[in-house]
């Protein structure tokens, strides 16, 4: 947790994790890695680290997977133990748990499986990058290089006898707000301010339900304007503002009416704020599509497995569907039904972020269950 790597710098935990398997005496050859990173709009030092496996019994091929980045926020971490605790010593960053925590359980399980010589199915590990600036790297893995895994298990944040099976869909926007310039204080009435344009559309979306956690009869979802940025000075009528937000659903249908609501608000908005001869201001957005929502059968192969092997730990399988987005969605759009599990992160993204350190090692127990073929 304490090896720097957020989002798009994961060059030294990848190198950390390749050079832990070269000296558990596995094959140069069996290490590859991808060009995510080269399809990200965020560049990066490195793609996703694959390690694929021939088994020693036969079986559908299982995928194990987690994510090497932290967020910002655990850049500088210094994590202690206290008690059954890990936490970040420096009080003003988190820990980075989320996915460490992860990327350590699939790395345990595969030590154990070198040093041990166990049986095992045909084996796909996957540490992926940039998890938490859009699911990249799940998203633009190399799938020829998977080798047709028939089941995948996620290890993420959270308990690990939680088997979530379902997750939420999003849709990223960018919008791009026009007005015009002026003199602030000699003639701001020759102006149209897109900050005001921007504010105004914000303020009508609160208004009518369609920011934040969102309620149309049935129908639920939640979208959030994350980031504005706008004007260089005070006495300027600012022209420009860009601003980016969010829309989530496990409804696309409804997930489409959230970016609608957001295009309505903004063109109007954009046709309210005028300059003294009568012109507005203009709007741009742009939607990008994140993740789509997946829900799994209890009778898929991967619920299966991982139930019988939570239940082996001896814990309780729970089953839960999350409104966050997963390496999973990718990996289920992909074609490899894939739940999550936890292990052991707490209050992530957070500079409360602690790691339970008995729920880890249950973690990793679980990752060597799911690894070797089951309970």
């Amino acid at each position: 947790m304490a090896i720097r790597g957020p989002s798009g710098e994961e060059g030294e935990v990848a190198r950390f994790v390749r050079e832990r398997l070269l000296a558990a005496g596995l094959p140069r050859s069996a290490i590859r890695g991808d060009s995510a990173h080269r399809k990200s709009p965020h560049g990066g030092q490195a793609g996703n680290v694959i390690v694929a496996l021939p088994g020693t019994v036969r079986a559908p091929r299982r995928l194990l997977s987690a994510h090497l980045d932290t967020v910002p926020l655990c850049v500088g971490c210094r994590p202690v133990r206290r008690g059954r605790q890990i936490v970040s010593a420096d009080p003003a960053t988190a820990l980075g748990a989320d996915d460490r925590a992860g990327t350590a359980a699939l790395l345990v399980a595969a030590l154990e499986m070198l040093e041990r010589d166990l049986p095992r199915p045909p084996l796909t590990l996957l540490w992926t990058v940039q998890e938490e600036v859009g699911l990249v790297g799940a998203r633009h893995v190399n799938i020829a290089r998977l080798g047709r895994p028939a089941m995948g298990f996620n290890f993420d944040g959270g308990r690990p006898g939680e088997i979530v099976v379902g997750a939420t869909g999003a849709t990223r926007l960018e919008i791009e707000v026009r007005g015009i310039a002026a003199h602030a204080g000699m003639h701001p009435e020759r102006g149209v301010s897109a900050i005001d344009i921007a504010s105004r559309a914000i303020a009508s979306l609160a208004r009518d339900g369609w920011h934040g956690l969102i309620r149309k009869g049935a129908r639920r979802g939640t979208s959030n304007v994350g980031v504005i940025r706008a004007g260089n000075a005070t006495n300027v009528v600012a022209d420009v503002a860009t601003v980016r937000a969010e829309a989530r659903s496990h409804d696309p249908r409804f997930r489409e009416r959230v970016v609608a609501a957001y295009r309505k608000a903004f063109e109007a908005a954009a046709r309210a704020v005028t300059d003294d001869r009568g012109r507005g201001g203009r709007v741009r957005v742009r939607e990008s599509h994140d993740y789509e929502a997946f829900v799994l059968d209890r009778s898929a192969p991967c619920v299966r497995v991982a139930a019988d092997v939570v239940a082996a730990s001896g814990r309780e399988a729970t089953f839960r569907v999350v409104d966050g987005g997963l390496d999973a969605n990718w990996l289920n759009a992909h074609g490899i039904p894939t739940v999550s599990l936890g292990a052991g992160q707490k209050q992530i993204h957070t500079v409360k972020e602690s790691l339970d350190l008995a729920e880890f090692h249950a973690a990793c127990r679980i990752a060597l269950g799911v690894a070797t073929g089951g309970a």
